[in-house]
This record gives C-alpha cells, sequence and structure tokens, in this order.
C-alpha cells in the first residue's frame, strides 16, 4: 500500500461533495447514529462503481458516450429531487428529539443512490485504481479489491467524521428556527450546485 495512494484516496474522500452533504445533513437532522448510518450507505453505493471497474464495464461506460449521458443525468435529476426534498420537507432537515426516527434503511438506500447516480465515480475508479497495479501482476483483481477496500473505508470514516461533527452542534441550533431554515435552503443549494457541476462534466 503506496503513501501516493493513501494520499491520493483521503484528498479525493475528504472533498466535499453530495455524499459529505447528505451525511451533513443527516448528522444535524437526526444525531450521530443517522450521520454513521448515512455514512456507511454513500460507502455501499461505491460497491457497484469498484465492481464496475474491477469487471470491465467502466471501459465500456467510458467508451460510450450515450451510457455515460443517460447516467450523469440520471444522477442530476436525482440530486434535483433532493434538493427539492430538503427545501419542501421542513422535517428534512429539522431538530426534533420528539420526532419518530427515519428508518436506517431509508437513510441507506437515499446514501447508496447518490453514490450509484454518480459516473464519475466509476470513470475515478477505472482512472484510478490502475495506477496502482503493476500490469501483469499475479493476483491483480485482488490488489484492486484490496485498494477499493482501503478506499471505502477511508470513505466511511471521513463521512461519520463529517457528520458526526455536525451532529454534535444540534443542540446549538434547536432553539433558532432562522438558522434551520438557512441550513435548509443551504443544503437545497449544495444539491443544485452539484447537479448542475455533474450535468456540465465531460468524461
Amino acid at each position: 500500500m503506496s503513501i501516493a495512494f493513501l494520499l491520493t484516496t483521503l484528498v479525493v474522500v475528504a472533498t466535499p461533495g453530495t455524499g459529505v452533504v447528505y451525511t451533513l445533513a443527516a448528522g444535524l437532522s437526526r444525531g450521530r447514529r443517522a450521520s454513521v448510518v448515512a455514512a456507511a450507505g454513500c460507502t455501499l453505493g461505491i460497491v457497484p462503481h469498484m465492481l464496475a471497474t474491477i469487471t470491465g464495464v467502466a471501459a465500456l461506460l467510458h467508451a460510450s458516450a450515450t451510457a455515460f449521458e443517460v447516467l450523469k443525468y440520471a444522477g442530476v435529476a436525482y440530486l434535483l429531487h433532493m434538493a427539492w426534498a430538503t427545501l419542501k420537507d421542513r422535517e428534512a432537515i429539522a431538530v426534533d428529539d420528539q420526532q419518530a426516527p427515519l428508518s436506517a434503511g431509508r437513510v441507506i438506500v437515499r446514501g447508496v443512490l447518490i453514490n450509484i447516480l454518480n459516473p464519475k465515480l466509476t470513470i475515478f475508479f477505472f482512472a484510478f485504481l490502475p495506477q496502482f497495479v503493476t500490469p501483469g501482476e499475479p493476483d491483480s483483481v485482488l490488489r484492486m479489491l484490496a485498494l477499493s477496500g482501503v478506499f471505502m473505508l477511508a470513505t466511511f470514516v471521513v463521512f461519520a467524521a463529517y457528520g458526526i461533527l455536525a451532529a454534535s452542534v444540534r443542540s446549538h441550533v434547536t432553539s433558532r428556527p432562522r438558522v434551520m431554515t438557512w441550513l435548509r435552503r443551504s443544503f437545497a443549494g449544495s444539491f443544485v450546485a452539484l447537479g448542475a457541476q455533474l450535468a456540465v462534466t465531460e468524461r
């Protein structure tokens, strides 16, 4: 395991994106447990991209403009849906210890969808992992699985840390409706901005 791989992984994972925004929202609205569950969902969303890369599907996605565009705009549509839901649903970003907890399954599914509908993640794996696997190396598939596992572990740890940090300030915003309104609008705006960024992304 090279230092270059670890450093690159940490930079990529720690850079705020859709997963980070979603985990922060979960931490603020539902607390530490929800933020960790959201981080787990986002991490599970990496698995299809990892498998696609290892099995060669990523090569097809990279070569096919149509496949890339379809997946890309599906991702854009989902991000816009998340923005709309966050803006309109006052419980989407709300701090209320008396509200019924959102099921772990729903939190995980949303996290998985956010990362599955991100074609750039597949392209990232396709371009990133091979750099750390020597051509013709025995057990190269196992090495790619191991590297992917490290990437997923880093994703979970960093995202959970973001979410737990957000959860730790819940008490400071509980009695501030204006702050909650601002946060809801900010998260909705973040989803829109990330969707717009994805929409103009080229392969």
